[in-house]
């Protein structure tokens, strides 16, 4: 038996991938710990039963540090990192050693935005594997922003003296043993980075609770269906955009039915009838199952459930990865990007026609979904993770 710390940021899109994995490696006979700065969201997602180490760091929507729901581009990047994954990494560091102190791992799986995992097992000689929950990371992104790119790099030294080993060289975004891709090149796209400590597992899909009482008689077999959801981490944004798809939907009650996550309450007052169904949260998978279309964010953990059913997406992408999935989406033909900010009902119905009526849409997210399948998922992670713990030295990690 091997012992597995997974380290994790308290944000849903990375903890669930983790998750699906460490239940494989439990079902091998492997024991795994968490360390996170939201022990209750990770019992949530993973099972009650968890072993969480609790560290400091912020909590996305939560405190001083709220993102402007209006900034993009280059300001939101410098705003992400400056004012969450370094201050996460900072504040985590000291709850991963006591976590590594105390429970002893073979390896360490530390998701990619959650810095301090990889800093620390290489400052204690832990071999580590990189969870990389979003493909945005293995295509270069910052290519035509040489100044934002160099930027980047000082940040990451300046974060290694004060959390790591100053002498170390391993970027910790980037395992040097083991990088997991949950996603695949089909959807990535042929610039891709492949090969070498690189693995692309494919999306990490595994069952997760859900409430009871999800209305699954409320379905109507002879009108299509559709998924519209932001996420979790955007409902200081999504006024609009959810009220715009409501027009759209709502005119083409006729033909189609639509579900709507509205966790910020901004649809509430339009109620549920036998044509929209507007629920603060709602089990997705099983949903996706169902759906004949998504309409999302293009938030790499949504898109690649989606496409693991096969289902076609209209993409919205708001800030941070996003962009670069949808691109990967519309790249692959599984969809129609539109502008968040700037779509209107009009130009979301026609979107929303066209992926539920275009057959290629359709065939090309059957083509993901294959080459997803084909990929292994939480078993070839599993197994990957395995051959890691092999590597460790015969002793306990320090």
């Amino acid at each position: 038996m091997s012992r597995f710390l997974f380290v994790v940021p308290p944000l849903v899109g990375h903890i669930n991938p983790a998750a699906g994995v460490a239940a494989e490696l439990a079902a091998r006979g492997h024991e795994s710990a968490w360390a996170c700065a939201d022990p209750g969201l990770v019992r949530r997602l993973a099972g009650a039963g968890a072993v969480v180490f609790p560290c400091a760091g912020p909590v996305p929507g939560e405190g001083e540090g709220l993102r402007p729901p209006d900034l993009r581009g280059p300001e939101a990047l410098k705003f992400l990192w400056e004012r969450f994954l370094v201050p996460l990494a900072e504040d985590m560091a000291p709850g991963v050693r006591t976590a590594i102190d105390a429970f002893r791992p073979h390896a360490v799986v530390a998701d990619q935005q959650a810095l301090a995992g990889g800093l620390v097992a290489e400052l204690l000689g832990v071999p580590w594997a990189t969870s990389a929950s979003t493909s945005a990371e293995f295509t270069d992104v910052l290519a035509g922003m040489p100044k934002v790119a160099d930027w980047l790099a000082g940040l990451l030294r300046t974060l290694r003296t004060r959390v790591g080993d100053p002498a170390g060289t391993a970027d910790p975004r980037f395992s040097p043993h083991l990088v997991l891709a949950f996603s695949t090149p089909e959807l990535a796209g042929a610039d891709a980075v492949t090969g070498g400590r690189i693995h692309w597992v494919g999306p990490s899909i595994a069952p997760r609770p859900a409430a009871p009482g999800f209305p699954w008689e409320w379905f109507d077999p002879a009108r299509l269906s559709v998924l519209v959801t932001l996420g979790t981490a955007n409902t200081d944004v999504g006024a609009r955009f959810l009220t715009e798809c409501l027009t759209a939907l709502r005119a083409r009650a006729d033909r189609v039915q639509a579900v709507i996550a509205d966790p910020g309450g901004v649809l509430t007052a339009d109620g549920h009838d036998k044509d929209v169904l507007v629920l603060p949260s709602v089990p997705q998978l099983p949903l996706l199952e169902r759906v004949d279309a998504v309409v999302c964010h293009a938030g790499h953990n949504t898109v690649c459930e989606a496409l693991w059913h096969g289902v076609p997406l209209v993409v919205a992408p708001i800030r941070d990865d996003q962009p670069v999935v949808a691109g990967q989406v519309t790249g692959a033909g599984a969809g129609i990007r539109v502008r968040f900010g700037r779509v209107t009902a009009a130009g979301l119905g026609s979107a929303i026609d066209a992926v539920l009526h275009e057959p290629g849409h359709r065939a090309a997210a059957g083509r993901v979904r294959t080459a997803f399948r084909a990929a292994g998922g939480a078993r070839a992670a599993a197994t990957r993770l395995e051959l890691l713990a092999g590597r460790a030295p015969s002793k306990e990690a320090p």
